[in-house]
Formats: C-alpha cells, structure tokens, sequence
C-alpha cells in the first residue's frame, strides 16, 4: 500500500507531528495541514494492524491521537468521516476465516497521568448525573486481544480483534489454551450465547524457557511475550501453539441472549456489575482477573490504586502496560454509551513506555567467562520505561543478521518481563543510504586469538585460557553471591585488583596481598576486615556451590548440585566416563561432554588442587549428613510463585530434611510443589501418575516441627 518514498516521506512528518504533539510552539495545528496529520496516523495504523510492524511505540501513536481529538473537538466543522477519530483502523492478515464479533470491540481512551483520570471521571459524573462513582480497576495485559463466544455451554468460536468488527477465525488455536476452557456452564445463570473479551499471553516464565530453547537451538530470541503470544495465535500448526504454553485472561463479557425466565432450570442471577461478571467467569472456569480487580468509590482511591500497582508491576508473572477503570454497574454502562472510537464508561491508564526509537551508533564485543564473544549495541541514550537505556546486548552474529542491523539504523527498543532491553526491530525503510555493515572480529578483541564457532553453535569463541577477559568473568562468577558467596568482593574490586596486578586467577582470591590493598583509597581496616571473613567463610561452602563457581559450560545450579551428590570428592570426577556421566540425572550428551572435558583438562586439575592446598574443602561432607530426613529418598520439583518462600529456601529446606531437587518433570519426579501462575511443569505432571502435586503450604506439613 505505501512505497519506501512514501513511508520515509510520512516518518519524516510524523517526526514534525510529535515535536508539536510534544509543545505546541513547535508549529502550528490549522485546517490546511490537518489533513496530513490524519495521513499519518492512518499509515501508523495500517502498520500496526495491516503489517503487524509498527513503526512508532503505542506513547507516540496516542500523542499524535490526542492531538488530533484536541484540534477536532476545538474544530467541529472540521471532522471528516474518514478521520481516524470516527472509526477504528482497518485492516487485516488475510490467514485464516474473517468472522464478525456479535459486538465490536472498540478500543479505550489513553490516559497518561491523574488529571487525565481526574477529567474522565468528570465526564461519568455530568452524564450520570451522581456525585460519586463507583469504579472497577484490573490490569491491562500486553497480550493479544480476542474474543471467544459459548452458546449452549460450550466454546463455539474464538476469534482475534482484527479490525475491532471482523477478525480472524483461531478456535483451533485457542482451544490449545488451556485456561480457556472447553465448556462453561453458562446455563446456570440463564445464559444461551455469550461473547467474552479477552487476551492471550505467555507468562515470564514460559517465555522465557521457550526464548531460552530457541537459544540453544541456535535461533535468536523473540524480542517480548506480547510479539509471542500474538505471533503464535497466527500459526497454523497447533502442536506448535500448544507447545508455547499461552495462557488466557478473560476480562469482559460483551454481549449475553439469555433464556426466558420460564425456561430456566437454576435460579442464579445474572450479574448487575462488572466486577460481579469478572466473579462469574471466575466461577465458570476461566482466568479472569477477579484476584487482580479491586472495586473503589471515587476517583481519588482509583488514582492511588493505580499507581501503586504501577511499582508492582514488575513482580507479577505476565506483563502488563497499564490499568483498566471501568464503572462498575452495568446499566450505569449502558446509559453513558460509546463514541465512535470507545466506550464512555471505560478508559485506560497507561504505564510509562517501555519502547522507544533510538539510533544505532556503535557495536562493542565483550568476551566473556567461557569464551563467548557477544557483541553490544552502542545507542543514543533513550528513555523506555523510566530507565535510560544506552547499550544492549544483540547476542551474537546471527541476531544481527535477523535483525538486519547496520551502524547508523533507527531502531525500535523494548524493555522486556526482567527489564532487559533488547532490539525489537530496525527501520531500513528509513535508511538514507550511510549505514555501514556491523563486521563480526575473526580474532579475540581482548587477546586477539583467533576464534572459533562449532557447527551447531551460534556463538563465537575464544579458546585461549589465559585470555585476561575470561580470566576476570571467570573470577567475578566465582565470587558471586550463588557460587561462593564472598560478600563486599563483587565485580568492581575484581576488575581494580586485577588491573593493579594484586589478582591473576581464582586461587588468587586466597592470597590477596593485604599489605598493598591497604594502601588503596577505600580500603580502611574495618572493610578488610570485613573481606577477609568472607574469603576465609568462603572455603566452607558446600560441595555443589564450588562445582557451580567453577563457571563450567552448561552447569547451573541444580545441576551442580546432582554433580556433587555422585561423588565423595571433587577430584573423583577425573575418573568418570562421559557414559558414567550422562547416566546422572538431568545430564544429558552436552553437559556430560563438558564436565568431561573440564576434569580431564590438566590446568583445571592443577587449579582445584591449588584450591584445596589453600583450604577450599572439596569434600562432600554433607552427602553423608542429608542421606537421611522427613525427605529422604524424595524428589521434588518448585513451580510458580512460592508466597511463603523464596524458591531458593524451600529447595535448601528439601535438601537439608534428606529430599534432592531436579529440573524437570519426569517419572523420576515424587512431588511438584505448585504456586500461583504455575505453566507447563504444571500440566506436563498432570499426565504423570506417578508424580505428586501439592501446594506450598502441603509441603510446609511434610517438614519437620
């Protein structure tokens, strides 16, 4: 539909767009140049809803809106039928069955800040007429909209938005979600047909795994859960869609036939608010956000709710962008009505973005503790999501080469679930022809050894051992507070120490030369002190903390802890076969390959003998000591969020009563201690008849008084 001349031509305007949405003393909105205005938000919107690759973040698309609402309403003559005002966008994917919903779903007002809230109760109160207002608010999840319809109690259709009044028919998809159940019974509160609203999503947690399996497959990750979940109700194979472990909240029911009176068998009354309709979904079955809503008079309560849930958004296991306040009462809703474009009854309040544009400057590549080379982008600094955001990691050299990255791109950052920012996208369509071509080194940047990269790796290495970066990685990870825990020594005393050659290697950390370090600025006695206790403590540290300090490819925590539970000494492994070693639990042909590897390496062999001659105990005294407990022979499996615990306590618990702790489902799992916002470890137990599901506070009993 739009040339490459004509996107560059409307970037350009919107760029002058945004600095008058911005402050208005950058230009001047007339009806002479109103018209360009509507151009480009009608080709942000085919981007957006046509292409599905927007080029500006939602935060610039609503201020450019906003702008135009504010001109049209000063400026009534002006309003023209096709005015992105008067509809919603247009637009679809032609991949499945176009479908029309029994309702449109039309979007919510944006708003950004208290006045804005302040101004949209305003409105409720002079068109209700009432004082006061009592208001439903739940989260706005980042996921994919959709709609699904149940007549006669069961699931008869699931569509996306498309263009708000025909969508996509996706019911196999969405009969892939397990949250979204098969049947309802509707029935019971007199209901024939209901359309329900709704939006897909993959949790933190799975998308996360499912980015950490493209990864080691050598496929560059997705960039946010919201691109996944959207992405996967568009594919067509539903094994596949099933294998992403999406999830549903379902948050509004959009149109109800019900029975007659007379012909109904149950006497339940349907729901008068909106809350009350969230508590019957609940009740059905589906994930509504019935935990997450509160219901408050007045919109003070509403504006404090808001923002307080606005710190805490960080903590939930799904993303979302915002809260949704609508007025509770359901003949309240219908008396205040819709425009056009939204409901009156309903409005939004939008967290500070999380995406913005940039400019790609340069590219770093850092070595780190196993050799990987990871190239680094070098970025104008950009606010996204309250952070200042100037380098990001762009993985490795086939990323860069999906991403079609060159020096000089405009691209498009996301702060993603962890509040990592990654590269969402570059706009070559707004390349002028200067960008340079990002080159991959052949030769280590730190100690210029040549490099390596294995078939059916995707990473580049440096398999020099006395490369000074992996040495500093290397020790860095072995202080660290999950390896050997030595406290006040961190990243940034490793790197001076080792710049001033008072440190070299890891056995390093244990003959420190104390007479020089007190003669560094920050160094007083009581800090030394302080250091010393924790390097002398550090010696003591359990068998499984020393094999994961070690920093060896593919061994994490748990891992480390099924190594130390197969030996009585740390050296023993020098005599184990990879066969012997991939007979251990959850170790498989590449972590056996590695450990094999590092214990056959004559300069590890040297270093751990080192270790030990320096008192670190590679000893297992432990094993003898937790062989038996409450949870002897047992083993367990966490899932979810613990709310009494912290994942690393309860597994500390299960070890110390005797149990062991594995990695995954499988018939070598005894229990799988469940918590909230439980995924796929939940379902993949539920076809295990020999695997035990309990709760947190189940598991609390089986413990020790």
């Amino acid at each position: 539909m739009y040339d490459s001349r004509q996107t560059k031509e409307l970037q350009k305007k919107t760029t002058g767009w945004l600095s008058i949405a911005k402050d208005p003393k950058h230009g001047d909105v007339n009806k002479k140049n109103i018209d360009e205005l509507r151009d480009c938000l009608r080709f942000h919107e085919y981007r957006y809803y046509v292409q599905n690759d927007p080029l500006v973040s939602d935060f610039e698309y609503d201020s450019l809106y906003k702008l135009l609402e504010k001109f049209e309403k000063e400026n009534p003559g002006s309003i023209t039928k096709d005015s992105p005002t008067q509809r919603v966008g247009k637009g679809l994917i032609k991949d499945f069955p176009k479908v029309q919903h029994l309702v449109p779903m039309l979007s919510l007002d944006n708003s950004y800040n208290a006045d804005d809230l302040l101004d949209f109760d305003r409105k409720v109160r002079e068109l209700s007429g009432l004082d006061i207002i009592e208001y439903c608010v739940e989260p706005k999840f980042d996921g994919a909209s959709i709609s699904v319809i149940y007549e006669n109690d069961l699931l008869s259709r699931g569509a996306t938005r498309g263009d708000g009044e025909v969508g996509d028919d996706i019911t196999p998809n969405i009969k892939q979600i397990r949250s979204v159940p098969l049947s309802a019974k509707f029935s019971e509160y007199g209901i024939e047909q209901v359309e329900i609203r709704g939006e897909v999503l993959m949790n933190k947690n799975n998308f996360k795994a499912y980015n950490d399996a493209l990864i080691e497959e050598g496929i560059p990750p997705l960039a946010n859960p919201r691109n996944a979940a959207a992405g996967s109700l568009r594919i067509k194979d539903t094994a596949e869609v099933s294998r992403r472990n999406l999830e549903a909240f379902l948050y509004h029911v959009s149109f109800i036939v019900g029975r007659k009176a007379a012909e109904r068998t149950t006497g339940n009354d349907q729901p008068i608010t909106h809350s009350g309709m969230l508590e019957m979904l609940w009740n059905l079955g589906f994930r509504s956000p019935k935990k997450e809503m509160k219901v408050l008079k007045g919109i003070d309560a509403v504006i404090k709710q808001v923002h307080d849930f606005e710190k805490e958004r960080d903590n939930l296991g799904y993303e979302i962008d915002g809260m949704v306040i609508k007025v509770n009462d359901l003949k309240l809703q219908d008396r205040l009505g819709m425009t056009s474009h939204h409901p009156r009854w309903a409005v939004a309040f939008k967290f500070k973005a999380r995406q913005g544009t940039s400019k790609l400057l340069a590219v770093e590549f850092q070595v780190g503790r196993t050799g990987a080379v990871t190239p680094v982008a070098k970025i104008e600094p950009v606010q996204v999501g309250g952070v200042t955001v100037s380098s990001i990691s762009i993985h490795n050299e086939d990323y860069i080469k999906e991403k079609d990255l060159k020096l000089g791109d405009t691209i498009l950052i996301e702060r993603s679930g962890d509040v990592i920012p990654q590269i969402v996208k570059s706009f070559t369509e707004l390349r002028k022809g200067n960008e340079k071509k990002i080159k991959f080194p052949t030769h280590c940047p730190v100690c210029n050894s040549e490099l390596f990269k294995p078939e059916e790796d995707a990473v580049w290495r440096c398999i020099n051992l006395t490369c000074p970066a992996q040495i500093v990685e290397g020790i860095i990870h072995f202080v660290s507070k999950d390896a050997m825990d030595i406290r006040s020594f961190g990243e940034a005393n490793v790197r001076k120490f080792y710049e001033l050659g008072l440190l070299k290697d890891i056995p390093g950390v244990y003959t420190l030369p104390w007479d020089e370090i007190k003669k560094l600025d920050g160094f007083g006695e009581k800090s030394i002190t302080k250091l010393q206790q924790a390097i002398e403590d550090s010696k003591k540290q359990p068998l499984h903390r020393i094999i994961y300090a070690l920093g060896i490819r593919y061994v994490g925590e748990t891992t480390a802890k099924t190594l130390a539970n197969a030996v009585d000494h740390l050296l023993q492994f020098a005599d184990f076969t990879e066969e012997q070693l991939k007979e251990l639990e959850d170790v498989g042909v590449k972590v056996g390959k590695t450990v094999y590897d590092f214990f056959h390496n004559k300069n590890n062999l040297r270093l751990l003998l080192q270790l030990e001659k320096l008192g670190v105990q590679l000893k297992n005294e432990k094993k003898e000591m937790i062989s038996a407990g409450n949870l002897s022979g047992q083993s367990f499996l966490f899932t979810g969020t613990l709310t009494k615990l912290k994942r690393s306590e309860a597994e500390a618990l299960v070890e110390k009563n005797g149990g062991s702790i594995v990695s995954g489902v499988s018939s070598k799992l005894n229990y799988l201690v469940v918590g909230e916002d439980a995924g796929s470890k939940l379902e993949k137990a539920k076809k295990l008849a020999t695997v035990k599901i309990i709760t947190e506070e189940e598991f609390l009993k089986m413990l020790p008084g």
